[in-house]
């Protein structure tokens, strides 16, 4: 069974998984910058970081923060090697756009690097468009938006 639990970026979980999204990114990609998160941008109403869990088994990670009142950032969308090709990187894409929608986000955006092309094919599949750089990102070469529909509640 598949579950995202909101887990602060400090956890050990958190942290594991991060650790492994960073180095990751620092051997495929010569010149990477590491930058941790902050932790309190992922706690609400700021954002939000969730652990991916399979059967109990942390098999991923990825955060939503607020950068403007309607717009939300994704940042460190990561899953295990062990766990991709199951669909659930689309899963937590899926997941932290809903956690930006309840947070106030009419719009999301996240950055990327021309390296990690099964990033940006998910990303365009799930109806993301290109944009114009939004930030200074050294390690990003891509960047992307998408609308969400406004939050409603019950």
């Amino acid at each position: 069974m598949l579950q995202f639990v909101p887990t602060p970026t400090a956890d050990p979980i958190a942290d594991e998984l991060l650790g492994e999204y960073f180095t990751s990114r620092e051997l495929g990609m010569p010149g990477y910058r590491t930058f941790r998160p902050d932790p309190a941008l992922f706690v609400p109403p700021a954002g939000v970081f969730l652990v991916a869990e399979l059967d109990g088994a942390p098999v991923g990670c990825g955060g939503v923060r607020m950068i403007a009142p309607d717009r939300g950032e994704v940042k460190h969308l990561w899953v295990r090697p062990t766990a991709r090709g199951t669909g659930l990187g689309r899963a937590m894409l899926t997941e932290l756009e809903r956690r930006a929608a309840d947070l106030g986000a009419t719009e999301i955006v996240l950055d990327t690097n021309e390296r990690l092309e099964a990033a940006q094919s998910l990303y365009r599949s799930s109806g993301y468009v290109d944009i114009p750089p939004y930030n200074d990102n050294p390690n990003a070469t891509h960047w992307f938006s998408k609308g969400l529909a406004p939050h409603r509640t019950a």
